[in-house]
């Protein structure tokens, strides 16, 4: 492996004004993620700030059982017990067959930047990943891209959710998983490590009961060697550990909101849109109705003192929704503005690692942190990898096209331009021409017939367009006939597209990693954490 570094514009202005340092930090954050003195305060920071070490330490022991595991996680947890350590974490939704690339990417640059951090500061640094198995929205998950014939293909994992439970909660069929997972590593071709993954596959279903646990054991086979650890935001354990943050969540829940829209409009005046979509009623809390498994978005209303669900659904007083986070904290789970608030209570955070939607959200929250005396942890932007393959780099020089160029523009504009250097136009021409005539000779016909002949005009109408038809059929065999000529040319830009920008989207969005691991073997992790990874915002190709 082999790496260089590019600057690729983020998704939104103000992740790309992040990474730049061209954004006013004070307004929306607390701390550079630049400065490495940040880092320092934060520590002194966290001093002043309980944290249920121990308890979350045996909690994450217990979760952490049934999933594989070595003694570098041993240590990550025993770390955590230590009163000066810290982590560094980030989440990700659990997909199927650990979802698209970002994810490993999100978890890579955890493990990165805390051996990094542990390093530089001196004090044991944690990675941890967050499953966001609270979200509800299966359908976000449920699938990967394979390549068919050239064309992008979503596989949809066949068993269906129609409510809304959490994907914590959603179970697997391990008879039906196993042989889909085993179709969709079958469409990626035969290699010397296909049995490999075909075995993680079928170790990690069978020693799974939900989506999460398959998730997880992928997860955890793929990184266990480099100390993650792993949380999951659904599971109803930790919701014990969070007790006191509902609570204080619950009471403050008008606040909590009024901060954000404050917050909102700030950015805005700077020329950002907003990340974060909210009612003025909006208690950032949901209500899991486990008898029906739906999670139920609450609102608050300020004149009947209640928190009520969408139509009515479900209402409570403040005085039973607190009565509930005490005894049933189980039943409620945060949202987008409280989860960070969850991290920052119970994780002695040193940095949060971000995509670029995270950042935007982010710097919502800071009045909202500041409500309770917190300060929004370091944002660390995650790093984007490009993963470029040997063959498709040969493929861009023999098109001259730099990585840089496909990866923001695309290949559709040099490949038409090609094209349109080499077709033969005047076959173009010369339809026009026919086209024209024929036209010209059936508005005649059309003219003479029109009184004597009347009866014929619709047969007229239906003759002509069969043979316009028949003329765009046979222009359209020969643009085929002209691509098959250039075909091998025109099949290197398709490969390059599909490699690094499947459908005119980020490699890291579309592709998930098992077709790296099968090409390339289970190992295939190891090596890309040994790259010399940089958090300076730049765009990281790896050549493989």
């Amino acid at each position: 492996m082999e790496i260089f570094n590019l600057f690729i514009p983020a998704t939104n202005q103000l992740a790309t004004d992040y990474t730049l340092n061209k954004l006013n930090i004070d307004r929306f954050f607390h701390y550079n993620y630049q400065d490495s003195s940040d880092y320092k305060k934060r520590l002194i920071d966290l001093k002043s700030q309980p944290f249920m070490r121990n308890e979350l330490a045996d909690h994450i022991t217990q979760f952490m059982g049934k999933y594989p595991s070595s003694d570098q996680v041993l240590a990550s947890i025993d770390k955590l017990r230590q009163k000066d350590s810290v982590v560094v974490i980030g989440g990700q939704q659990a997909g199927v067959l650990t979802g698209p690339l970002y994810t490993i990417h999100k978890v890579i640059s955890i493990i990165k930047l805390a051996e990094e951090k542990e390093v530089e500061l001196g004090v044991p640094v944690v990675p941890v990943f967050w499953i966001a198995g609270e979200d509800h929205d299966f359908d976000e998950v449920n699938h990967v891209f394979i390549e068919n014939e050239s064309k992008l293909e979503k596989k949809v994992y066949p068993e269906r959710v129609l409510d809304k439970r959490m994907v914590s909660d959603v179970p697997i069929n391990k008879t039906i998983c196993l042989q889909w997972t085993n179709k969709i590593i079958e469409t990626l071709g035969e290699t010397v490590h296909t049995k490999g993954l075909l075995d993680l596959a079928e170790k990690s279903i069978n020693s799974s009961e939900t989506f999460i646990d398959f998730f997880a054991h992928i997860v955890m086979e793929l990184f266990k060697e480099h100390g993650l650890l792993i949380v999951d935001s659904g599971d109803k354990e930790l919701r014990k550990l969070e007790k006191e943050i509902f609570t204080k969540q619950i009471k403050e829940s008008i606040h909590i909101t009024e901060a954000l829209k404050v917050q909102q409009v700030e950015l805005q005046n700077q020329g950002y849109n907003n990340g974060i979509s909210i009612t003025d009623q909006a208690a950032n809390l949901f209500f899991y109705d486990e008898t029906h498994h739906e999670r139920i978005l609450l609102e608050y209303n300020q004149e009947m003192n209640q928190f009520v669900g969408k139509n009515d659904s479900v209402s409570f007083t403040k005085e039973q929704l607190l009565e509930i986070a005490a005894e049933f904290p189980e039943k409620l789970s945060n949202n987008v503005v409280t989860r960070p608030l969850t991290q920052e209570w119970l994780f002695p955070t040193l940095a949060f690692i971000a995509g670029p939607g995270e950042i935007l959200y982010w710097a919502e929250l800071k009045k909202a942190f500041e409500l309770f005396g917190l300060k929004i942890p370091p944002i660390v932007p995650r790093l984007n990898i490009t993963l470029l393959e040997r063959d498709i780099e040969t493929d861009l020089n023999d098109l001259n096209l730099s990585v840089e160029e496909v990866l923001q523009l695309g290949v559709n504009n040099s490949k038409e331009q090609f094209y349109n250097e080499v077709k033969d136009n005047t076959y173009d021409h010369l339809f026009i021409q026919m086209k024209d005539q024929l036209k010209q000779n059936y508005e005649q016909v059309r003219l003479k017939t029109s009184n004597e002949y009347r009866g014929l005009a619709p047969l007229l109408e239906k003759n002509e367009t069969i043979l316009f038809n028949q003329i765009d059929f046979m222009a359209n065999k020969i643009e085929e006939a002209q691509k098959l000529k250039h075909q091998v040319r025109l099949n290197k830009y398709d490969r390059i597209a599909n490699s690094l920008k499947p459908s005119n989207y980020p490699q890291e969005r579309i592709w998930n990693v098992f077709y790296y691991l099968n090409q390339y073997g289970l190992t295939f992790i190891d090596e890309l954490l040994k790259q010399p990874f940089r958090f300076d915002g730049n765009h990281n190709v790896v050549k493989l």
